[in-house]
């Protein structure tokens, strides 16, 4: 079995530490980004399983990445998309869904949850 690959893009350096932790424990390889811009050049670059964007970040925002991917043809334009976002209000869930976003994960969050969801996407 090969190992699923991530892309984690987060501008808060502890929360994407305590995520790679957590998922490469899990068995996952886990490749990080530090904001919207680095997320994208990432995304044209290698090929993913799944993407893990935070809304608010430098350059651009989750889920403008995720707009950019679904309007893309590259080949992980179809990958599940988990936004994590301090942003609960139902219109900011809504922009992310117009987006293409898959899941919408609020912080704070506990680490079993976004376990349990990235299993579920990936197995999907």
């Amino acid at each position: 079995m090969t190992m699923k690959k991530i892309l984690l893009a987060d501008d808060e350096m502890a929360l994407r530490y305590l995520i790679t932790e957590t998922l490469a424990e899990e068995g996952y390889e886990i490749t990080e980004a530090e904001d919207g811009g680095e997320a994208q050049k990432l995304l044209e670059l290698e090929q993913y399983d799944l993407v893990i964007l935070d809304y608010m970040m430098p350059e651009k925002t989750g889920v403008e990445v995720c707009e950019w991917l679904r309007a893309g043809c590259g080949p992980n334009r179809d990958l599940p998309v988990i936004i994590l976002t301090a942003k609960a209000l139902e219109k900011d869930k809504e922009k992310a869904k117009a987006a293409g976003v898959t899941r919408y994960i609020v912080k704070p969050f506990s680490p079993l949850q976004l376990i349990e969801v990235v299993k579920q996407l990936l197995a999907a």
